[in-house]
């Protein structure tokens, strides 16, 4: 991803993203992105725990965001 490839990456809403890893179950990493810098908010979940990562992933986004702008 460092190099800009973003093939594997689905855009989740609210500036949340996953990214697939075609290995063993297809884990996923959920991020956000600050500028440069890629925020990793979930990692290594499956599809079996797909939804509730997601939530948690855009709970953390929310959170990170709100102590960003509070210093």
């Amino acid at each position: 991803m460092e190099l800009g490839n973003y093939s594997n990456v689905k855009s989740l809403g609210n500036g949340v993203y996953e990214y697939k890893i075609d290995f063993g179950p297809g884990y996923r990493i959920y991020f956000g992105q600050d500028g440069e810098e890629l925020v990793i908010l979930v990692g290594g979940g499956s599809k079996k725990h797909q939804d509730t990562d997601i939530k948690m992933a855009k709970f953390y986004w929310q959170e990170y965001k709100l102590a960003k702008k509070r210093g």
